[in-house]
């Protein structure tokens, strides 16, 4: 069998860096190449020497400064479907279009628990999610018998080296000798499922909306115990300051973002495959003994 020809649009991103590295498990079957759509080179690119185009380039969730918003539309959706149109009008086969929860909003609350099912309906609460949104909308008009659109709308993603709440909660489980046992659920997505679900959405030519998670939900408190005792660490877990939180969450933000409730109904995230290859314990175990 002849090698799948992938091409990721976006260079040194977290999610394709990761992905050029699961792929080299198999050096028979694929081969990668990493672009960067930063400025106009790009376009010179020849597309049409590949099988799939993976698109990872993207301003992540890092401001809600008003003059930010032109450029969010600029780089998550403009570039996004221009990428796409040069994919299709090059004969590439397959498009994988790297997408995220956040189209649902950015709404976890600790006294909320907050379920998206088949049926809710995308409701962007910023540029970032309505950037995001109108991208996909944008490229999956372009989708026909001979090029296959994916989306992927992944929850937070974790592991080695990855940005957000995720190495600021390790952070607090390496310091901190109380942490408060809060029971709230969180989808939470480990880099390496990802990796292996884009690996067979690839080998499995697919189309369609996919929304890609961890078997088990996650409990911030169960997390941050986790790695507390990899690091031989020993955090207590306490309620006392439950009441008091649940207060707070009702007016402070960054307490809704480390305890909220937000989850993928689990039977919208299986697949015919197995791509689930690291539990929780295992993926936390991986992330900090590769990080220390």
């Amino acid at each position: 069998m002849s090698k799948r020809k992938i091409l990721i649009t976006g260079k040194g991103s977290y999610v394709g860096t990761n992905v050029i590295k699961w792929l080299e498990q198999w050096p028979d079957q694929y081969e990668v190449v990493e672009l960067s759509v930063r400025g106009t080179e790009w376009k010179k690119h020849d597309f049409s020497n590949y099988d799939v185009v993976l698109h990872v380039a993207g301003i992540a969730h890092v401001s809600t400064d008003p003059s930010m918003e032109q450029q969010y539309y600029k780089i998550n959706r403009d570039l996004a479907i221009e990428v796409a149109e040069k994919a299709k009008k090059e004969h590439v086969k397959q498009f994988i279009f790297t997408s995220s929860i956040i189209v649902y909003g950015d709404s976890s609350h600790i006294n909320k628990k907050r379920v998206i099912d088949k049926d809710t309906k995308p409701q962007p609460s910023n540029f970032y999610g309505n950037s995001k949104l109108q991208a996909e909308e944008g490229i999956s008009l372009l989708e026909s018998d001979d090029f296959k659109v994916v989306i992927i709308r992944p929850p937070m993603i974790y592991g080695k080296g990855s940005k957000g709440n995720y190495p600021k909660l390790a952070s607090y489980a390496r310091k901190l000798p109380l942490f408060p046992d809060i029971d709230n659920e969180r989808s939470m997505l480990h880099i390496d499922n990802l990796c292996e679900f884009i690996r067979l959405i690839i080998d499995n030519n697919e189309q369609g909306l996919y929304f890609p998670q961890n078997a088990e939900y996650v409990k911030t408190a169960e997390m941050v115990r986790l790695i507390s005792e990899i690091h031989k660490e020993n955090i207590k877990l306490i309620k006392v300051f439950n009441p008091l939180l649940r207060c707070m969450g009702n007016f402070v933000g960054t307490v809704n973002k480390a305890f909220g409730n937000l989850v993928y109904e689990q039977s919208m995230s299986t697949y015919k495959e197995n791509y689930r290859i690291r539990g929780l314990k295992e993926s936390i175990a991986v992330t900090e003994v590769e990080k220390s």
